[in-house]
């Protein structure tokens, strides 16, 4: 029997051999062939993906470095003796960069859907250059007085017009580029990079901190040094996406228009209230994490400078691995399982979360914390790009991402870190624990209530 079964194997694979063999040359050709496109279209992706991601990553640093630094230049700009209420002041100005943000995000959204997502990319990011510039050399409050305030708060209104148009265009652009397999694990990259940006913000922070300068230095002119290197950067990513190429799902969709894209996002209501019910907690807990972290870390737990920067370094490490995990996890189960887990979590585990990072006095046990709760955020902000993205057709998909969530973070994101300094300058802040636990259960009723956009997504239509 055992033979017998060897022979009939041996039959079937002489059979296959002899049917390859039989092929005409042009099957086989047109076979390979197809193999190489495929290799070639995946390379155009990857390609695709990583320069508009690395663009991404650049905006981002040069917004952030302004939070990662204000420990440092407050004092130039603002007078007095009270480092609190000096904070307070620099993250007041961090909060007028979002309240702009909903014009770049109206202005580079008509721009990405009316002209493409690549002339949008590139402008976005020459803007974040200008922004960065003008802020390393702005003088002090005791050189020019009351202007030096005011132009670093001009500095920031640029640089927010910037980023109000970069979340749209890039969302959308990394959104169009994936392939539909594996759309959520490649849209992850835009927080990846997102997180990237304030991680080499942070890393800027450490080298000058540890091997370059004194504490001193930094607080008179080093301060200025990262936002150089953030200018160069930014040029670097304008060369980078001069190369990038179009979407086809921009250019299957392209046609002449006279109906704004602001008008027709009007025609979506329901879609816009899912971005801006989705926006407010994620991204209220987005910015508790990071741009306030570090003066909560410093100002609330008592740590030093150094201690602060690594544990904020640190969680920002593993909260950029998580990323593209939950990205993947989402192409597998869906997103909006994701959604809940964010909502759900955040809601039950937030306050407990925070009181005891509060009452901890060890830099390990703060880095702990804060990787808990970012394995609670994270199944937002893995995936809250790509979601919005499959929520609209092609013709409004940059200003139907872009406009109600910079919207929604000028009212949430932005000022969450003026919200939590406040409390904190009245004495009570653990009352923000409480609002960050509100904001986000909107968030969770939003989730529960929405569709799974991986089942049943906008991205092939182009109406």
């Amino acid at each position: 029997m055992r033979e017998s079964r060897g022979c009939e194997s041996c039959g079937a694979a002489e059979i296959k051999r002899s049917e390859l063999i039989s092929l005409p040359v042009a099957t086989v050709s047109i076979r390979v062939e197809d193999d190489r496109l495929r290799f070639s279209d995946v390379q155009h992706r990857l390609k695709a993906i990583f320069i508009g991601s690395v663009g991404n990553l650049v905006e981002w640093y040069d917004f952030y470095v302004y939070t990662a630094f204000a420990l440092y230049f407050a004092a130039s700009f603002f007078p007095g003796n009270n480092p609190v209420i000096q904070q307070l002041n620099a993250a007041i100005l961090f909060a007028i960069g979002f309240i702009v943000r909903p014009v770049g995000g109206w202005f580079f959204g008509h721009l990405a859907d009316h002209y493409g997502r690549r002339n949008a990319l590139m402008l976005s990011v020459l803007l974040m250059c200008f922004g960065s510039l003008m802020i390393a050399v702005t003088p002090t409050y005791a050189s020019i007085g009351a202007a030096a305030p005011a132009l670093l708060g001009f500095a920031r209104v640029i640089q927010g017009l910037s980023l109000g148009g970069e979340y749209g265009a890039s969302a959308t652009y990394l959104s169009e580029m994936a392939d539909q397999k594996h759309r959520g694990f490649y849209s992850s990259f835009q927080y990846v990079t997102l997180i990237g940006g304030q991680l080499c913000a942070l890393l800027v922070l450490l080298v000058l901190q540890q091997l370059l300068l004194t504490p001193a230095q930094l607080r008179a002119w080093g301060w200025r040094i990262p936002f150089v290197i953030g200018a160069v950067l930014a040029i670097t990513a304008l060369m980078m996406r001069r190369n990038l190429h179009e979407t086809d799902a921009f250019i299957e969709a392209k046609k002449p228009r006279r109906e704004s894209s602001l008008r027709k996002l009007f025609d979506y209501p329901r879609e816009v209230m899912i971005v801006v019910g989705l926006t407010a907690g994620g991204t209220t807990a987005f910015y508790t994490y990071t741009t306030y972290m570090q003066k909560f870390l410093k100002l609330s737990v008592g740590m030093s400078d150094n201690q602060t920067t690594l544990v904020s370094g640190a969680s920002l490490v593993f909260a950029l691995c998580l990323q593209p995990v939950y990205g993947a996890v989402s192409d597998r189960i869906g997103r909006r399982w994701l959604l809940i887990w964010f909502g759900a979590m955040g809601t039950l585990f937030t306050i407990p979360l925070l009181n005891a990072l509060q009452s901890t006095k060890s830099a390990g046990t703060a880095f702990l914390l804060i990787a808990a709760a970012w394995a609670i955020v994270a199944g937002y902000t893995s995936i809250n790009a790509v979601v919005k993205a499959e929520l609209f057709p092609t013709l409004v998909r940059a200003t139907g991402v872009g406009l109600p969530y910079a919207v929604t973070v000028s009212i949430f994101g932005g000022p969450a870190e003026s919200i939590a300094l406040w409390f904190k300058s009245i004495g009570h802040e653990s009352w923000f624990y409480y609002y960050l636990t509100g904001v986000i259960a909107i968030s969770l009723i939003v989730s529960v209530s929405m569709r799974d956009t991986l089942r049943d997504s906008a991205m092939a239509r182009h109406e």
